[in-house]
């Protein structure tokens, strides 16, 4: 089976290895615009190119959000089936296009929400409490000046931020757990979001969900955060609730009061090629993603978040924290609550918008 990789620096250097890695696969090459440190097969300098010279049977897409979807049509274009990295899409009107080219190509496209393929993640499904009460997603990071001079579409509106790039999988896993209970379809947005630099998305977010059933999840997330947490999901109800650490894969099951680690996590590329070969399922089809990007789209007309300074944020070179953060993060997802109904000082109004589900 013949694979290549657009987007071969920065995250691209994983796919790059894990292509290597892959049995039965040839790595036929790969394209990025700068130059690319120990290559593993042939680079190029324009996808186009590679996709002509090599004639692959499966492309990963590892580039700037922006450049997703004119790069998958080209992709399509080929005949190639696609490993597409989080987000896929900018708007819903993307996520159609995309999806009227799948179905005329008779291609497929996996995403990268990598943590959806794992066994803790279908263990959680198993154990969540019936009826659900509510979702919470809680993570605190630290990114400092130099993750937002990383690249030029850093820190910018509409294509980067934390609900948007970095914990977007907090975001994902919270709406597929109200879908695996049964919750229908997010229909609300209300969210607060705050900056902690001269940056045009947010740092640190809070947004609520509602779903068609009633039932809310609140994810609270920081990139200024004081002690880490790696990103958790709560699923709470009258039969307790359960807890899953989703980068790590460790579970707590109601009644359970410490994490496990549940072993075994599908590789999104093998199986890609196993549907390929057997029809076997995709664990990430786009059409999984279609709520995460009307989340994604909503959040993109949302004002500038909040500066927040002074008093607030402690500035230790390049890195920024929010004070007593951590703590508020996870009081917001256990009630439910945004920090203005906290009665934090600092917290904004919620911006408040109905999401629009045209697009599967």
């Amino acid at each position: 089976m013949k694979v290549a990789l657009i987007g071969a620096n920065g995250h691209g250097a994983w796919h790059r290895r894990n292509i290597s890695g892959t049995s039965h696969v040839q790595f036929v090459g790969m394209a990025d615009p700068q130059p690319v440190a120990e290559p593993e097969a042939p680079v190029f300098t324009d996808h186009r190119t590679l996709l002509s010279a090599t004639r692959p049977d499966v492309v990963v897409i590892c580039t700037p959000p922006p450049t997703h979807l004119p790069i998958a049509l080209d992709a399509l274009s080929y005949g190639c089936d696609l490993l597409l990295e989080k987000p896929p899409v900018l708007s819903r009107a993307d996520h159609a296009t995309l999806t009227s080219a799948l179905t005329a190509s008779g291609r497929v496209c996996q995403v990268g929400f990598q943590a959806l393929g794992s066994a803790a993640w279908s263990r959680f499904r198993d154990a969540l409490p019936t009826p659900l009460t509510g979702i919470g997603a809680v993570a605190s990071w630290q990114r400092d000046d130099a993750y937002y001079a990383r690249a030029s579409w850093a820190g910018r509106r509409g294509v980067d931020g934390a609900l948007v790039n970095p914990l977007a999988h907090a975001v994902m896993q919270a709406l597929a757990t109200g879908t695996a209970a049964g919750a229908g379809r997010p229909r609300q947005l209300a969210v607060e979001r705050y900056r902690t630099r001269d940056i045009e998305v947010d740092d640190t977010a809070f947004a609520r969900v509602t779903f068609d059933s009633g039932l809310q999840l609140l994810v609270a997330v920081t990139l200024a955060g004081e002690h880490f947490i790696a990103g958790e999901i709560e699923a709470r109800g009258a039969g307790g609730r359960a807890l899953l650490e989703y980068p790590t894969d460790r579970l707590a099951r109601p009644g359970a009061a410490t994490l496990t680690e549940v072993p075994g996590r599908a590789d999104l590329l093998t199986n890609l090629l196993d549907h390929r070969a057997d029809g076997t399922p995709l664990l990430v089809p786009l059409a999984v993603t279609a709520d995460f990007t009307a989340v994604l789209e909503t959040l993109a007309g949302a004002p500038l978040p909040r500066l927040l300074a002074g008093d607030t944020v402690a500035v230790d070179g390049p890195h920024r924290t929010i004070l007593g953060i951590n703590e508020v993060l996870v009081k917001a997802a256990a009630t439910l609550s945004l920090p203005s109904e906290l009665g934090l000082p600092w917290a904004v109004r919620p911006y408040r918008r109905r999401l629009l589900l045209d697009h599967r």
